[in-house]
């Protein structure tokens, strides 16, 4: 007579994370609920499973955000099956879970470098636009040849130059 070995248990973990604690819900195929909170680490998290769920097969699972791809990349150090899900794709109803791509560390590095230039150019534009609104609200024209978008060293010569009847003025603009 063959005996088939038992198939191993499966745990699975929703989390929450934020940036001060992690929430999990536990669930596995005999029981559903168990639900609490840790420090934002995921080796506090092995180290749970460990201890209470050494011989399962873990997945875990959590929503994109402001904590990015390290966590799951320490998932999947800990030979866990991780996904990261956006949020918007998360069908409670059906059972489903859409996870989202995963860039690799150098690719997350990059995109990252991309997006910090990109706040910088916007942060430059609402300036610009802070300044050309308090030059109007002072009731102060722009020359026709810098009425434009671009701010060239002539321009900038031309406002350090404007004055104003009191010093707070400026400090202002």
């Amino acid at each position: 007579m063959k005996t088939v070995p038992p198939a191993q248990p499966k745990l699975y973990i929703g989390i929450d994370i934020h940036k001060l604690s992690w929430k999990f819900h536990f669930a596995t195929d005999l029981f559903c609920g168990k639900s609490f909170s840790i420090p934002p680490e995921a080796k506090a998290l092995y180290d749970y499973v460990q201890k209470n769920f050494k011989d399962h097969q873990v997945n875990v699972a959590y929503e994109a955000g402001c904590c990015g791809y390290s966590v799951h990349r320490s998932f999947t150090e800990f030979g866990w099956h991780s996904v990261v899900t956006n949020p918007a794709d998360i069908h409670l109803k059906d059972g489903r879970l859409d996870c989202i791509h995963v860039p690799k560390v150098e690719r997350e590095e990059l995109r990252s470098l991309f997006r910090h230039r990109n706040d910088i150019a916007k942060d430059i534009r609402r300036n610009k636009s802070r300044i050309k609104m308090q030059l109007l609200y002072f009731g102060i024209k722009i020359p026709k040849e810098f009425s434009n978008d671009k701010w060239s060293h002539k321009f900038r010569n031309w406002l350090d130059a404007v004055r104003f009847t009191h010093p707070t003025a400026k400090l202002a603009l």
